[in-house]
């Protein structure tokens, strides 16, 4: 173990010197926390935890001496109460000096300026006795500016001294990493602390102007230029305003097309135009909102012009009449660019005041665009295929349901047979919690059945109907009774003067009523065809009542008309006719009820 040499040596002058074997330096806490609050307190110990060669006497005694006085005429004075020791980053806590400097800057390669002044702003911290350099950020300046030190303790000479408050003053010069900065002047609270401190400061200087930056302020041209349109006033004025307006394009007139959303921004700054478009979210367009770049844009050309290859060369004033000026874009109005028609509706709070101001237009409307839902369209059938097509409606009494058959139609290209089986068919109209359903008194002659949005027109009946109709007329309007009556007449006897040809000429109209009569009594128990008329109505597309021979019998089959019988022969005998037809009307009088 290596004892110290200077332990134990007399503390007196010429002795005194530094221990070289010392490590620690550590300093005394001089700020604690008591109860959450802070509390200074005195150091009672030295550098590293050595003892200190003052202050050895107790607080006591020491604030005895400090207030010691000669005793006077009057007895002893009053003591003055002790000061309290406050730590420098409490007292000089947010204190900053504020000096106002420059340095000159060589500009090595320019033909125009040799140094460049640049003016900067020195703080120094009280708290810790560091300093900072900023230079002030100069707009279109073209030089990084800011903060050109960052603060801390900056070295004064090469023995690592560092500044003090007490080195700086107004009108000297001070080096820092090599720059020389000119201090001419400081604020108002830096020249009354460095007063208070016993400094006498220097007059204050003038603030050295950069010669560069003033040569430029001198107007570069002594003359008037040619055009009377000053284009770096505009610059100067107008830049970075825009006019933004809010416009639609309506192309829903052509196929595919449909109303879209655009922005039209103005530059004030040259009269260009650019147009955006407005995407929503999911809207299945690409992302790319730029539809036409920033570019002037020709109102009005001239005749020569219009063959002008715009996709390859850029129009001039040469081609131009008239450009697009700010005044072409009112709101409430439409202007066509590039073959396009918008529609402006509006526009932002700046575009309002700018129009104020330099059109005194005051009341731009603010329109609204938005899409109305269209009025719900009534679904018909407008399909010509369906003009041809003929169907068999049945109704149910006992149920009250419809059926519907369609008879097939070789080549129709349409699948005949069952259309609907049996079921209860709604009116158009009716509330879904009380429906309205179609009954017996809803069909007659002309009259139209909606069955689930297909709409279907009543055009012939059966002898049923009119017979169950005259039985139940209460049921049934006068008109859609005589309708039908008049209907089934027609049929019957299709006009008066063709029944009294036929009874003058032909003598066996008796005859073919009692036939009938007599086949009606003797096949009484064979079943009814309801159906008979229209089957044979399916192929009698003209309504005359007559049908082929082939097309007779092979209908007579299909129900299983016994045409053996020699009373159903000679009822054949008598309906056919010259032609090879036969007359269907009369003969299904005798097999229906």
């Amino acid at each position: 173990m290596v004892s110290n040499p200077v332990h134990g040596l007399p503390f007196l002058p010429g002795t005194s010197f530094t221990d070289p074997t010392k490590t620690a330096f550590h300093r005394s806490q001089t700020l604690g926390y008591r109860n959450g609050y802070a509390v200074a307190r005195r150091p009672t110990v030295g550098i590293g935890g050595d003892r200190l060669q003052i202050n050895q006497l107790s607080q006591a005694e020491l604030d005895e001496l400090a207030n010691k006085r000669p005793v006077l005429t009057y007895g002893q004075p009053k003591q003055a109460p002790p000061a309290d020791f406050i730590p420098a980053h409490v007292a000089f806590d947010k204190k900053v000096l504020k000096f106002d400097a420059y340095f000159q800057e060589d500009v090595p390669m320019s033909t125009e300026e040799h140094y460049r002044i640049r003016q900067v702003s020195i703080y120094y911290y009280l708290e810790d006795d560091s300093m900072s350099v900023v230079e002030p950020v100069v707009e279109n300046s073209g030089i990084p500016q800011g903060k050109l030190i960052k603060r801390h303790r900056l070295t004064k000479n090469d023995r690592g001294d560092h500044y003090h408050w007490k080195d700086l003053n107004r009108g000297i010069n001070i080096t820092i990493y090599g720059k020389t900065f000119r201090i001419v002047d400081c604020d108002r609270f830096t020249q009354e602390f460095l007063e208070s401190q016993g400094i006498e400061l220097n007059p204050p200087e003038k603030m050295a102007l950069d010669p560069y930056t003033e040569l430029r302020k001198q107007p570069l041209r002594k003359y008037v230029t040619p055009s009377d349109f000053d284009q770096l006033k505009q610059f100067l004025t107008f830049d970075k305003q825009v006019l933004r307006f809010y416009a639609i394009w309506d192309d829903t007139d052509s196929m595919f097309g449909e109303c879209r959303t655009y922005i039209i921004h103005y530059y004030l700054v040259d009269d260009t135009v650019e147009i955006r478009e407005v995407h929503e979210r999911n809207d299945g367009r690409d992302p790319f909102p730029l539809l036409m770049n920033r570019q002037h844009m020709p109102k009005i050309l001239v005749e020569n012009a219009k063959n002008f290859p715009q996709c390859v060369l850029e129009i001039s004033d040469q081609e131009v009449l008239e450009w697009y000026t700010a005044k072409d874009f009112i709101v409430g109005k439409s202007l066509t660019i590039l073959g396009r028609t918008f529609f402006i509706y509006d526009c932002d709070p700046f575009t309002r005041q700018y129009y104020k101001e330099k059109f005194g237009i005051t009341d731009l409307p603010c329109i609204d665009v938005s899409k109305k839902e269209p009025p719900p369209i009534k679904q018909e059938s407008p399909i010509p295929e369906d003009k041809d097509r003929r169907f068999i409606f049945s109704y149910f009494l006992a149920t009250d349901m419809i059926s519907i058959f369609e008879p097939p139609v070789r080549n129709s290209g349409i699948i005949g047979g069952k259309y609907l089986g049996r079921t209860r068919v709604v009116k158009p109209n009716s509330l879904v919690d009380n429906p309205d359903y179609y009954g017996p008194g809803d069909f007659f002659i002309g009259a139209v059945i909606d069955v689930f949005g297909h709409r279907f027109v009543i055009l012939d009946v059966d002898e049923y109907v009119l017979k169950y109709m005259e039985s139940n007329a209460a049921q049934y309007s006068p008109e859609a009774l005589s309708s039908v009556q008049n209907h089934v007449r027609k049929q019957v006897d299709p006009a008066p003067e063709l029944e009294n040809k036929q009874t003058k000429e032909d003598p066996g109209t008796k005859e073919l009523e009692a036939l009938i009569d007599t086949i009606q009594k003797q096949l009484k128990d064979y079943s009814c065809k309801d159906n008979i008329r229209e089957a044979f109505q399916v192929y009698d597309k003209e309504t005359s009542g007559y049908v082929d021979r082939e097309k007779f019998f092979k209908i007579c089959e299909s129900f299983n008309i016994p045409v053996d019988d020699s009373l159903v022969k000679e009822l054949i005998r008598i309906c056919s006719h010259e032609e090879g037809k036969i007359n269907y009307y009369n003969f299904v009088r005798a097999f229906s009820n």
